[in-house]
């Protein structure tokens, strides 16, 4: 029974990791995805994020995450972190996260993340070389969703959390999840080594493939 155990650990593990793999192309294939992703959460205003949400944040986090397994689930995924500085929006840095369960997924799901940043609290805990824990340290909440929300929208939560899955639009809690920096990406990105804190102070000149991403950002 132990051993089986142990099988189906290592087995959930492997699920992760190959999950992950799938996006791992490159960070310029995660700042396209970002920007792609972006677009499509505001092609339907009423069931976006609300504008106003998106002007006053202080940064912004885009994960596209898998969940695939047989009994024993796994899950893994790639992105980017952005954040606003004196220079408009900051070069993206690469971020990741991972996971393994029991429970009775069978098959596999993408689900696309959009994660807000309200406060530079929540900005600096991205800018830290660690890990991120959602509702750690950092207050997190379904964020509101339509532009009929517009009006006197104030932030109850540092970390606002959305998701799209099969076409469906959502404001979730993903309360527990952890999130860490992808610096080996970073570094082949910006072709030398560079601390996430650089990036998003702006520090960091943006490449120019991450144009298409901060004009999108711009537009809110």
């Amino acid at each position: 029974m132990r051993a089986i155990c142990l099988w189906l650990v290592v087995l959930a593990f492997g699920i992760a990791l190959s999950a992950t793999s799938v996006f791992a192309a490159g960070l310029q294939d995660d700042v396209n995805q970002a920007a792609t992703i972006i677009e499509r959460f505001q092609a339907v205003p009423e069931k976006g994020i609300p504008r106003s949400v998106l002007k006053d944040a202080r940064g912004v986090a885009i994960l596209t995450v898998i969940k695939a397994g047989f009994g024993v689930s796994g899950r893994g995924g790639t992105g980017i972190v952005g954040a606003r500085s004196g220079k408009g929006w900051s070069g993206p840095s690469g971020i990741g996260t991972g996971g393994a369960g029991f429970g009775l997924q069978i098959g596999a799901q993408v689900t696309e993340f959009v994660i807000i940043l309200n406060t530079d609290a929540a900005v600096k805990a991205f800018a830290q070389d660690a890990n991120v824990q959602l509702g750690g340290g950092l207050s997190v909440a379904a964020g509101p969703i339509g532009r009929n929300m517009e009006a006197g929208l104030l932030p109850v939560a540092a970390v606002y959390t959305y998701s799209r899955s099969q076409g469906l639009f959502a404001g979730i809690s993903l309360e527990g999840t952890v999130i860490g920096t992808r610096n080996d990406a970073n570094a082949a990105y910006y072709g030398r080594s560079v601390s996430p804190e650089d990036i998003l102070s702006g520090k960091v000149a943006p490449p120019a493939g991450a144009e298409r991403l901060r004009k999108v950002l711009v537009k809110y």
